[in-house]
Order: C-alpha cells, then sequence, then structure tokens
C-alpha cells in the first residue's frame, strides 16, 4: 500500500482549492492558508488569473468536488471530536492545510506521507513562513519499507485511543487490493469510535454512458501526466467490503448528496459531478 502522492499531483490539487477561495461565492471550504501554502509565484498568478481554472465545465466539476471532498472529512472529523475522538490521522496529506487552521487545540493530528513529498511540502511551509502549529506530527513513512502501524506508534500515535483519518486523493492511483489492505489497517488503527473518510473513483459498469464518456476525459489527463488510475470499485461490493474488516456504519455519498448537502440553493451552477464518491465509514 502506498498512501503517498507525487508532490506534482499534491500541487495542482493545492492549486485548485486556492482557486476555489478566489472564485466560488459562498465557499464549501473556507480556507485563508491555500493562496499561501502554493507560494508566492502561483499565488500572485492566481490571483491575476483565477479564470484559469475556471475555463471548462471540466475544471468547474473537479475543482467542486476537491472542495466537496475536503468538506466531508473535516465535517465528519468535527462530528469525531464532539464524541471524544482526539487523534487525526491524515493520509497521502500533500499540501492539505487542516493543520495550520485547526480549530480542536486539543486534538493531536498526524501528517502520513512519502519522505520526499513531506519534505517538499516543509520547503513550502518555510516558504510561505507558516508555523508548525505545537499539536501536529509529521510521519514520513516509505510503504515499501516501513509499516504504517509502526510509524504511527514511533510518532506518539496512541494505538489504544480512538482516531480519525482522511484519505482523500488516492485510491484511484493504487491497485483494489491495497486500496482494502489499507482500509483494512486503517479500522483496526481507528478503533472503536474512530473512522475514515476518502474518496474513490466508480467502475465502468456502474456508470451511465455519459458517466463514462466524463471518466475517459479524466483518466486520459491523469494518464498524459504520468500517474494512470488503477482502481475503481463498485460501490455496494465496497460497503461490503468495509462492513467485512470491521467498520459499523457505512455513507457513501454521491453526487446527489454532495450537492444537496454543499452546493443547494445556489445561482451559480457551482456542483460536482456525477463519477467520484465519498465515504464516511466508521467503527
Amino acid at each position: 500500500m502506498q498512501p503517498g502522492r507525487p508532490s506534482g499531483t499534491a500541487l495542482r490539487v493545492a492549486l485548485r482549492r486556492a482557486a476555489h477561495q478566489l472564485l466560488d461565492d459562498p465557499r464549501v471550504l473556507d480556507d485563508p492558508i491555500a493562496l499561501r501554502i502554493v507560494g508566492p509565484d502561483q499565488a500572485d498568478a492566481l490571483r491575476a488569473d483565477p479564470r484559469a481554472y475556471n475555463r471548462s465545465r471540466f475544471d468547474r466539476l473537479l475543482r467542486a468536488f476537491l472542495v466537496a471532498r475536503s468538506r466531508v472529512a473535516e465535517d465528519a472529523l468535527a462530528a469525531a471530536v464532539a464524541a471524544g475522538v482526539r487523534q487525526y490521522v491524515i493520509l497521502g496529506a500533500g499540501l492539505d492545510t487542516f493543520a495550520y487552521r485547526n480549530p480542536y487545540p486539543e486534538v493531536a493530528v498526524f501528517e502520513v506521507d512519502h519522505p520526499a513529498t513531506q519534505e517538499w511540502k516543509r520547503s513550502c511551509l518555510a516558504t510561505a513562513r507558516i508555523g508548525l502549529p505545537t499539536g501536529l506530527t509529521f510521519v514520513p513513512v516509505d510503504f515499501e519499507r516501513q509499516a504504517l502501524t509502526e510509524e504511527l506508534r514511533r510518532a506518539g500515535y496512541a494505538t489504544d485511543r480512538p482516531a480519525w483519518f482522511s484519505w482523500l486523493g488516492v485510491t484511484p492511483y493504487l491497485a483494489p487490493e491495497a486500496v482494502i489492505a489499507t482500509l483494512d489497517d486503517i479500522a483496526r488503527l481507528a478503533g472503536d469510535g474512530g473512522g475514515v473518510a476518502f474518496d474513490y473513483g466508480i467502475e465502468s459498469s456502474s456508470l451511465t454512458l455519459p458517466q463514462r464518456a466524463a471518466m475517459a476525459v479524466l483518466r486520459s489527463r491523469v494518464r498524459r501526466a504520468g500517474e494512470p488510475f488503477k482502481s475503481a470499485f463498485n460501490p455496494s461490493a465496497l460497503a461490503a467490503s468495509l462492513t467485512a474488516i470491521g467498520f459499523r456504519e457505512v455513507d457513501d455519498l454521491g453526487a446527489d448528496a454532495l450537492n444537496e448537502r454543499y452546493f443547494a440553493g445556489r445561482i451559480d451552477g457551482f456542483r460536482v459531478g456525477s463519477i467520484g464518491h465519498v465515504i464516511v465509514a466508521r467503527r
């Protein structure tokens, strides 16, 4: 399994989250750190021409999904904190900014990523003069050589206490068996009262013809970027797998649910498309 993501992908995602701060009102994800963490050059270019990230319907749909999945993860964390969870693990953290605007001082945040990606993020933080909060711990993990449980424990993660996990923007780039193996690890680590929010792609046989066409466009884009998709799932089968490995509640949020929750009443047409899902699974 490999929750880390290449820095190129992390930057592209961060730029779209930053563009959301400039383009969309009201914001689905209010993130005052987003424009800073991408660096002064990228931020200046975004401010000069934010419409560069709004030129097509694809741009708008992708931006909407990226901010919606982050909002789902953070809303799920809020519910977990209210129930007593005090540990938050961000797998494949990339340029995620939650730790630097964390409203829960009592919650320990663990950012897990590949050592090279994490070193790059640290340089981005230093360039932007974003201070490191006391509740944050970086956990560099090379999953070809190191085990997630061992490295989290070494970093101070309490395996006898529940935790919430987020795992965004990673599963399509892993083989299906690696996705399930990672979720099995998360189920054991999260403990009773913990859980995970993650996104995934729908297998072609579960898509309509227009949805297959949209997925083909997305697959082509990531393949040209050198990061081809490796997995997609049938929603019912994935829910059954999650139940089998110990999650007692599985909420699968597709386009209708995401749009009703976060985009209702908008007059700008900003909304998610129909090929990505976000799951909130609780132990």
